[in-house]
């Protein structure tokens, strides 16, 4: 089963490179390995990309933003960073994405287990 997926990109305050968006789509292909589980829930899974500038009033410190939601059927996880620089804010935004698609995947999983354990269970009593 092939897993598709649309990406939705909004860029606030700096502007919209070609390569920005290549990064943000080699980054986002990383997750690929895990929307098998979630085709099954509907047919269209989405990606909204967020990134930019949080202010141009701040020079320094934590002032680039990355953020991302993923949305399939009933399911909604979101991730977010802050950084000193926009392609470590995207890396983190990415990564903690990654933790809350395993997260959400072995959750249902165990729990589909768990009641088949129970109900294997009950069959030999």
């Amino acid at each position: 089963m092939s897993s598709t997926y649309k990406i939705n990109y909004l860029v606030t305050g700096i502007d919209d490179t070609p390569a920005l968006r290549a990064y943000v789509d080699t980054k986002i292909a990383m997750l690929e390995k895990y929307l098998t589980h979630y085709a099954g829930e509907t047919k269209e899974m989405l990606f909204d990309v967020e990134v930019g500038k949080t202010t141009d009033h701040h020079r320094k410190g934590m002032v680039y933003r990355a953020e991302i939601n993923f949305t399939a059927g009933s399911v909604h996880l979101r991730s977010e960073s802050v950084q000193d620089a926009l392609f470590p804010a995207i890396d983190e935004a990415k990564d903690e994405m990654d933790h809350e698609l395993r997260k959400t995947k072995t959750k249902s999983i165990d729990t589909a287990r768990r009641g088949a354990r129970k109900l294997k269970d009950n069959l030999r009593n």
